[in-house]
């Protein structure tokens, strides 16, 4: 039997690999500044503490994120393939780097607002019997906060490379995925797309302080 899946088993990834073009299409749209900070500190305060080891999957100049002090990992395949190509990066590295690490976590680096428990809900879906599990909030999913077996890096790597699978939901389809539902007030998953929602996001956090 398998044991129960702690934070150590889990390696935290932020997909910030993206080419931004909505925001300015510089790559990086994780370095918007919000608050004290950026979209990316926002995103790592709250994932930080949920998983094991934590990396960013970047294709710009890892110079723009060594204040971060973490490792910084751009794609294992070329080509700006989407989120996918993040997810099997991660694989990649924990198999090699943080072999302990059986789960990757997967977060998008332009949504603050993420849940602080969503990792130990996911796991605990994992735990019950499903092969992974993602979020789910007011009936729209968001597959890019995934938890992702290591196991399955090969299957992976097969479907990106040799049969062209870009989209998440393709490459789930053949397995049992569970769906978490986290519903509140702001949406947990607001994610930061144009400056109009950078906007909305330091009135929410200012809201908050308040």
């Amino acid at each position: 039997m398998t044991s129960r899946i702690t934070p150590q088993d889990v390696l935290g990834v932020i997909l910030a690999g993206g080419q931004g073009r909505r925001m300015g299409g510089d790559g990086d749209k994780p370095l918007t500044p919000l608050g004290n900070g950026t979209l990316l500190s926002s995103v790592l305060d709250r994932a930080t503490p949920q998983c094991g080891p934590m990396i960013i999957n970047a294709n710009s100049d890892p110079a723009r994120y060594a204040s971060y002090g973490l490792p910084v990992v751009p794609d294992r395949v070329e080509g700006f393939v989407g989120p996918l190509a993040g997810v099997l990066t991660a694989m990649d590295w924990a198999a090699m780097k943080a072999p302990s690490c059986r789960y990757v976590m997967s977060f998008a680096g332009d949504a603050p607002f993420i849940p602080r428990d969503l990792v130990s809900r996911l796991t605990a879906a994992v735990d019950a019997g499903a092969e992974m599990a993602r979020a789910r909030s007011f009936g729209q999913r968001h597959p890019v906060f995934g938890l992702w077996p290591v196991k399955l890096r090969a299957e992976l790597r097969d479907q990106l490379v040799n049969q062209g699978i870009r989209k998440i939901d393709l490459f789930t389809a053949d397995y049992r995925v569970e769906e978490v539902d986290f519903d509140g007030v702001p949406d947990p998953f607001f994610n930061v797309n144009t400056p109009e929602d950078r906007d909305e996001a330091e009135r929410i956090l200012q809201a908050d302080k308040g």
